[in-house]
């Protein structure tokens, strides 16, 4: 089967083990590895790869690449030989140069700007990496192979796209015209194991009391806004809210990019289209949340809302989908409204101001304002409830806030997660979700600091 591969093999030769001059695979003088990735490429059937076990595809590509350094004299170190052949077997599989990133686990995210500019955020914190590419067509080659796994497309007419990889982690791609200095490749990784909400309160993401009172708002079927700024733990949050939720409620998750982890057996799981080359056949959430509605869901996931889908999810909330959830871009829990209010008037008709924010404050009743601070530490700000209407105003009130304390020596930023000593106008609902809340957890105390 091995053999089959490969269109035009060259003869295999026993991997040098004698060295000359060594050369290493991350050499800066990038010929001999380009030559070998455009002979790998060309050689090989890559319509056969899922016909052949990791082992044996190896076993044809180091069977290339000692044929090629043997034709032009050229030899090799084993340790070197053997590293050189498993960065030609990321190219096959994987993402090449990308895989070592994508395998450490400590790497959150993973942002390519050009060839030479690979950077890494690990803790919050970002940092430079030694991985680079070959050339700018090395790197339209690994962003095509992940736009293309998931039916979409990047070219000049259409110069940015999203999509995902095969774990669900969530990526952005941007090529020239558009990115002056090169193809610009961000990835957001997918967590393997989903934070549940005990691992967030270890993490000091919030407080015990308040994640108590998440989960008796999840219970309880309370309508959830999670706000914050791009890598605020938005969707985190949303994953370790959805564990509270009843198993045998059937949930449909609506999403550009198909990320969110929910721990239930019952979900649907969709996710847009963009337009094909000719500009047809683009899907919109606005038009998956209308037909996620005929599909009998007791609760409804938008992944994020940006435009005038937050309407139809409005109605949604309005009209018996109690316990949904979604997440906005904001910087407060006031601005997090305000922005809806805009994405619903996007719906055009002339809709009254009066009528959308009587639709925020009938369907809504938390906002989590999420932020990540200066320490790359990922905290809920404030849980705030909306209570109603007030004339032109929707009304919220504030039941737990994070104040921050300072920094210590390390740059950590410290604070407290406290009650503002306000018992939420839904505690009466609460408590018939189950959740044991006492009587005294609103009172205003003096956590630790976390």
């Amino acid at each position: 089967m091995a053999a089959a591969l490969s269109t035009a093999r060259a003869p295999a030769s026993p991997e040098p083990d004698t060295p000359a001059e060594p050369v290493s695979p991350q050499d800066p003088n990038r010929a001999l590895k380009t030559v070998l990735h455009e002979l790998v490429l060309d050689k090989l059937n890559l319509t056969l790869l899922d016909q052949v076990s990791r082992e044996d595809l190896r076993r044809e590509i180091a069977g290339l690449a000692a044929g090629h350094l043997k034709s032009k004299g050229q030899l090799m170190q084993k340790g070197a030989f053997n590293a050189l052949v498993d960065e030609l077997l990321d190219e096959v599989l994987g993402l090449g140069p990308l895989e070592p990133l994508l395998a450490d686990p400590s790497i959150s995210d993973i942002l390519v700007n050009g060839t030479e500019k690979v950077f890494v955020e690990r803790g919050g914190l970002l940092e430079r990496t030694n991985v680079s590419f070959q050339d700018e067509r090395h790197l339209l080659r690994i962003i095509d192979k992940i736009v293309s796994t998931v039916g979409r497309r990047i070219d000049e007419s259409q110069p940015w796209v999203d999509a995902r990889l095969e774990d669900g982690s969530r990526v952005n791609a941007i090529i020239r015209p558009c990115a002056i200095d090169g193809p610009s490749l961000s990835i957001r990784k997918f967590s393997k194991t989903p934070l549940r909400m005990d691992k967030l309160i270890e993490h000091g993401a919030l407080s015990k009391p308040a994640a108590l009172f998440l989960e008796a708002a999840v219970k309880g079927r309370m309508n959830v806004l999670i706000s914050g700024g791009t890598g605020s733990g938005k969707t985190t949050m949303l994953n370790a809210l959805s564990s509270y939720i009843d198993p045998r409620q059937r949930m449909v998750t609506i999403e550009d990019a198909a990320e969110l982890q929910l721990q239930q057996e019952h979900v649907v799981r969709l996710e847009t289209r963009p337009a094909n080359a000719e500009g047809k056949g683009a899907i919109a959430q606005r038009d998956l949340l209308v037909n996620a509605l005929r599909m009998r869901p007791d609760r409804i996931m938008v992944g994020e809302v940006r435009g005038a889908e937050a309407f139809d999810m409005l109605q949604a909330m309005n009209t018996g989908h109690d316990g949904s959830m979604t997440t906005i871009h904001a910087n407060t829990a006031r601005d997090a409204v305000s922005r809806l209010e805009q994405m619903v008037t996007m719906i055009g008709n002339d809709f009254p101001m009066q009528a959308v924010r009587y639709q925020i404050a009938a369907g809504l009743q938390l906002v989590l304002q999420l932020n990540r601070l200066s320490d790359g530490s990922r905290r809920v700000m404030s849980i705030s409830e909306i209570v109603g209407l007030e004339g032109d105003t929707i009304m919220m009130q504030d039941i737990f806030v994070f104040k921050k304390m300072g920094v210590d020596a390390e740059g950590r930023v410290q604070g407290r997660m406290m009650a503002t000593g306000v018992r939420p106008a839904c505690f009466e609902a609460l408590m018939a979700s189950g959740v044991p809340l006492a009587h005294d957890a609103f009172a205003p105390g003096d956590p630790a600091v976390i």
